[in-house]
C-alpha cells in the first residue's frame, strides 16, 4: 500500500498532514465516491465490445492494483475492501462489518454489503461503496442527521435479531424545511415521514476474507442483480450520474436528466463522465 498513490487517485494532495480526524475521514470519503466509481464492468465484461469480465479478487495487493494502479472502480467488497486498508494504513480504528442492503424489503443473501464503522470521537459508518444514492460522509451511529447533497441519512436500532442497526435515509425535498449544518441533529429528526431502509449491520468486526463466498455468488450467480446488465455509477458534487447499456442519466439538484447512449459512443461516456478508460 502506497498511500500516496491512493491519495493521487482520489485527488487528494498527498503532501498534506492527513491526521486519523472526523475532518480528514469526511474528506476522503468525499473525495473516493467523487473520484472512484461503482462499476460491475469486472463481473459482465465490456457490453459493446470484446472483453469479457475478469472477475472479482478480493486480495488486497488487487484490489490495490485495480482501484489504484489502474485506475478502476469496482463494487462494495472492493471499494470498502481498499478504502479500510488505507485507513487503517493512516492510523485510523477501522472495522470491516457485514451488512445486507435491502431491496424491495429483501435483505437475503447475507452479507451482501461490505460496509465500515471508524471509531473516532463516536463510532461512525463510512461506505464508498454503494450504488445510489451515494453516501458522501460519515454517518454516526448514535441517530444524528446527515444532510448529503439533497440526500439526509440516518442510523436507527435494527428490530431484527440478526442485525445491530439499520441505514435509512430520504430525499431532503421530501422532507419538512429543516436545517442541519452537516454532522449533528436537525428539526427534522423526529419526523418519520419519507425514511427509507438502505441496510441493516451488525457491529462485529470481520476479515475481508468473511466475505468471500457471498462475493464469489453476486459475481458469478445467473440470479444476482450485478450478472445480467453493467451499471457505473458515480457521486457528483450535487448528486449523480448514471450509465448503463444503452442510458446515460445525470441527477443535479434533484432533477435528472436522461438520454439514449450509442453503441459507438458508449466507452468515450464511460472515459468522460467517470474517469474509466476502456
Amino acid at each position: 500500500m502506497d498511500p500516496d498513490a491512493y491519495f493521487d487517485r482520489i485527488g487528494l494532495n498527498p503532501d498534506r498532514e492527513w491526521a486519523p480526524t472526523l475532518s480528514t475521514l469526511t474528506a476522503l470519503q468525499h473525495a473516493h465516491v467523487t473520484t472512484v466509481p461503482f462499476e460491475t464492468l469486472s463481473i459482465t465484461g465490456d457490453p459493446h465490445g470484446k472483453r469479457e469480465g475478469t472477475g472479482v479478487s478480493l486480495a488486497l495487493d488487487e484490489l490495490y492494483e485495480k482501484i489504484v494502479e489502474r485506475r478502476r472502480g469496482g463494487f462494495c467488497y472492493e471499494l470498502n475492501g481498499a478504502f479500510t486498508w488505507l485507513l487503517r494504513e493512516l492510523g485510523f480504528d477501522a472495522d470491516r462489518v457485514a451488512a445486507r442492503v435491502i431491496s424491495d424489503g429483501d435483505r437475503t443473501p447475507p452479507a451482501n454489503h461490505h460496509s465500515i464503522l471508524v471509531t473516532l470521537d463516536r463510532r461512525y459508518v463510512v461506505d464508498v461503496g454503494l450504488g445510489l444514492p451515494k453516501l458522501r460522509q460519515p454517518v454516526p451511529l448514535d441517530g444524528s442527521v446527515v444532510t448529503d447533497a439533497g440526500t439526509d441519512w440516518r442510523l436507527v436500532e435494527s428490530e431484527r435479531p440478526d442485525a445491530d442497526y439499520l441505514v435509512q435515509y430520504r430525499d431532503r425535498s421530501a422532507a419538512d424545511d429543516g436545517e442541519s449544518d452537516g454532522i449533528g441533529r436537525s428539526d427534522t429528526d423526529d419526523d418519520t415521514s419519507g425514511w427509507q431502509d438502505r441496510y441493516d449491520l451488525t457491529t462485529e468486526s470481520r476479515d475481508l476474507s468473511y466475505f468471500e463466498a457471498t462475493c464469489n455468488y453476486l459475481a458469478t450467480a445467473p440470479e444476482s442483480i450485478f450478472t445480467g446488465e453493467p451499471t457505473v455509477t458515480i457521486a457528483t458534487e450535487r448528486g449523480h450520474r448514471r450509465l448503463s447499456t444503452e442510458t446515460f442519466s445525470e441527477t443535479v439538484d434533484g432533477v435528472t436528466a436522461e438520454r439514449s447512449v450509442e453503441p459507438g459512443e458508449w466507452h468515450a461516456v464511460l472515459e468522460r463522465a467517470f474517469g474509466l478508460p476502456y
